[in-house]
């Protein structure tokens, strides 16, 4: 660009970027600019190679991703600040743009903010932070996050494959329970993985018991796990960090699910979720290398933290 336009798209780029705690609308955005409204789009159109709604659209996710590594506003929050109506179009939109949930990003708290765009303008934090700046993960944060970014990858690997093989006979899976039998297959190693976060979450939040072996055939698909999985681990996760922030690991709870109704420390319920679910993790990742499979990775904490600042690429 030269000098002049350069000095234009600079304006108008800066209309968009005030706009965001605003409506946002067309007419609003045409006046900022003392534009007609069809001078406003022809304008920004052709020095900025986008349009204003996909412009300002892409300006709010970077700011919800902003929001999400540097405070401690709720996701649900962050959703209403960025536009959504609900939490859940909010996810979806996130998800596309960054390739992981709001929690998951949130977890990881590494990587550009910034999504790719046709001009060089993005949402530029300033120099104060909101409030509850972060410090650096603990083990809390760690094995927290492995379970479920882990998790999230074997769910999504599944969905490649067909009925027959999720439902086909693996070899060596672990007796995880005394009373229990093992895993017979990829498929019931995956929702037994998800069946342990919404067993504890609804011991955690006083919330009905699953359906566990009784689950009807479409919620035991991959995808659908996966959606049984982010609601669960979302309730689970926002629980046991409140315990992490109030150093209450020792504390008890009641969970009235069991028969009869058993008390347990918060330390031992998530000690015990990541235990099992580590050991069914290793679990999954041989079941898929004996379909011929290949997940890079080993079912180690270390593999999630060589993840965090990888910025998208493919793990």
């Amino acid at each position: 660009m030269d000098a002049t336009r350069n000095s234009k798209a600079l304006q108008l780029s800066k209309v968009l970027l005030e706009s965001l705690d605003t409506s946002g609308d067309a007419d609003d955005l045409a006046r900022r600019a003392w534009l007609s409204r069809s001078g406003f789009f022809r304008l920004f159109q052709a020095l900025i190679e986008e349009t204003p709604g996909s412009m300002r659209r892409r300006l709010l996710l970077e700011r919800a991703a902003w929001q999400l590594k540097d405070s401690d506003l709720s996701v649900t929050e962050i959703a209403l600040d960025a536009g959504y109506g609900s939490l859940e179009a909010f996810t979806r939109a996130f998800r596309r743009a960054f390739g992981q949930s709001p929690s998951i990003y949130r977890r990881t708290r590494c990587g550009s903010i910034h999504l790719a765009a046709p001009n060089n303008f993005h949402f530029q934090p300033s120099t104060i932070h909101l409030k509850g700046e972060r410090n650096d993960m603990d083990l809390f944060d760690i094995f927290a996050g492995t379970d479920s970014w882990y998790t999230r990858r074997l769910l999504e690997h599944a969905m490649s494959l067909n009925d027959e093989q999720l439902d086909r006979p693996v070899k060596g899976t672990a007796k995880v329970f005394a009373w229990d039998k093992p895993d017979r297959n990829l498929r019931e190693i995956l929702e037994r993985m998800v069946q342990t976060k919404e067993v504890w979450t609804a011991a955690l939040t006083a919330g009905d018991m699953p359906k566990l072996d009784a689950a009807p055939a479409e919620e035991r698909a991959p995808a659908a796990m996966l959606d049984r999985f982010e609601r669960a681990d979302r309730q689970f996760y926002s629980v046991v960090k409140d315990v992490r922030d109030r150093g209450a690991w020792s504390e008890s709870f009641v969970d009235a699910l069991c028969e009869p109704p058993e008390t347990f420390s918060y330390g031992g319920m998530f000690a015990h979720v990541i235990t099992f679910n580590s050991v069914r993790r290793l679990s999954a990742l041989d079941a898929f290398h004996q379909l011929g499979v290949n997940i890079k990775g080993s079912g180690c904490p270390m593999d999630y933290e060589a993840s965090l600042c990888k910025d998208g690429e493919e793990q």
